[in-house]
C-alpha cells in the first residue's frame, strides 16, 4: 500500500435497497474513497434466531427486535452484490463486502483483491482457515480483543497460507467515546506483530481517524451513510458525505506532511534562510585594519553574510577593509 487506504464503509446503510447501494457507491467515489465495503451474509448462517440486539442497535433503531429480525431487513442477496461489483467498476471505485458465512467467503472471492475480516469474527477459526486458504491479503479489524485473541488469530490466517495481514485497531461501540479510543494501542499492534497498521473509526467526527494517519495508520476505515438521521442500526455512527469528504481531504494532507524522516530545509522555506537569520555587520564605522572586537560588531539580519555561529572566529581579526555601519562583514 503505497499510500493511505480509505475504505468507506457502506456496510448495510443501504437499508436493503439496491438503488440506495449504488447512491452510497457513487457518493464515497465522488468523496474521494479509495474502496467502498459493504457486508455480506446469509442470514441463517449468520445468527440465531435468539440472539439479541446490541444496545447500540435498539437505541439507534427505537427497536428491540431480535438480531434476526433487524438483519432480515437490512442484508442483500448475492445477486445484488454481483450488480454493486459491477456498478463499483464502472464508476472506477473498489468493491469489497466482508463476508460473514463461510459461503460468503467462497461467494466474494473472486471479486474482492483482499479480505476484510470484522472484529467480530476474530476469535472465528473455521471462518479464519477459510479466508487464509485463500492466500489473499487480510485486513483484519481488532475491536473488543485482548493482545493473546490478536496472537492467536494473526497464527491462524498466517498458519494457513494467508497473504500479507494489516491489523487495524478498532473499538466496537457505535458511536465510540473519545476516552475508550486507546489509539496508542494501534502503535502497540506494529510493534508487537511487525505488521501494517491502521484504524477502524466509529467515532463521530474526524478528528480520530485523522490523528490515525498522523500516527501512522495505512488504512483508515469509516462508517458511511447518504444521512444519519435515517432508519437503522449504524447510521448515527456514519458520516454524511460532505463529512466524510473533509475527512479524506484532511488525511490526505496529513499524508503530504508526513514526508520523510530527513531533517533539512524544506524548498519553500530554503528562500527564507537569508531573510530570517542573522550575519556579522558593522556595529559602527571600521577602518581597514583596526582590530575586529564586540565593541565594533554586531549581529543583524540579513543572513546571507558570515554566520554568527563563527563570531568568536572573527573577534581579534583586522578589518580587510573599511566597512559602513550595519555592513555586512568580510573576512
Amino acid at each position: 500500500m503505497s499510500r493511505i487506504l480509505i475504505i468507506a464503509e457502506a456496510g448495510v446503510n443501504h437499508n436493503g435497497s439496491i438503488d440506495l447501494a449504488k447512491k452510497l457507491i457513487d457518493a464515497a467515489k465522488e468523496c474521494g474513497a479509495d474502496i467502498v465495503k459493504f457486508q455480506t451474509a446469509k442470514l441463517d448462517a449468520l445468527v440465531s434466531k435468539c440472539a439479541p440486539m446490541a444496545e447500540y442497535q435498539k437505541e439507534n433503531t427505537g427497536k428491540t427486535e431480535s438480531q434476526k429480525e433487524m438483519l432480515s431487513k437490512l442484508l442483500l442477496g448475492y445477486e445484488a452484490f454481483e450488480e454493486l461489483a459491477a456498478y463499483c467498476k464502472y464508476r472506477e471505485i473498489e468493491f469489497l463486502s466482508t463476508p460473514f458465512d463461510l459461503d460468503s467467503i467462497d461467494f466474494l472471492n473472486p471479486m474482492v483483491r483482499f479480505w476484510k475480516v470484522p472484529s467480530g469474527e476474530i476469535t472465528n477459526l473455521p471462518y479464519l482457515i477459510r479466508i487464509a486458504s485463500t492466500h489473499k491479503e487480510v485486513v483484519l479489524s481488532t475491536g473488543m480483543s485482548t493482545l493473546s485473541e490478536v496472537k492467536a488469530a494473526v497464527g491462524a490466517l498466517q498458519d494457513h497460507g494467508a497473504g500479507g495481514i494489516t491489523l487495524l485497531h478498532c473499538t466496537t461501540q457505535y458511536p465510540t467515546p473519545y476516552e475508550d479510543v486507546n489509539l496508542n494501542a494501534m502503535l502497540t499492534l506494529k510493534e508487537e506483530f511487525g505488521v501494517s497498521v491502521g484504524y477502524s473509526d466509529h467515532t463521530k467526527g474526524t478528528e480520530i481517524p485523522v490523528a490515525a494517519a498522523a500516527m501512522g495508520a495505512r488504512v483508515i476505515e469509516k462508517h458511511f451513510t447518504l444521512d444519519c438521521n435515517m432508519e437503522g442500526p449504524d447510521h448515527k455512527a456514519s458520516l454524511e458525505p460532505s463529512e466524510f469528504a473533509g475527512m479524506v481531504k484532511a488525511i490526505r494532507n496529513v499524508e503530504t506532511a508526513m514526508g520523510s524522516f530527513e531533517k533539512k530545509p524544506s524548498p519553500s522555506e530554503t528562500a527564507n534562510l537569508a531573510v530570517a537569520r542573522k550575519s556579522i555587520v558593522a556595529a559602527r564605522g571600521i577602518r581597514k585594519g583596526e582590530l575586529l572586537t564586540e565593541q565594533n560588531l554586531t549581529v543583524k539580519r540579513p543572513g546571507n553574510g558570515i554566520s554568527p555561529m563563527k563570531w568568536f572566529d572573527i573577534l581579534g581579526t583586522e578589518a580587510v577593509r573599511d566597512f559602513g555601519e550595519d555592513e555586512l562583514i568580510e573576512i
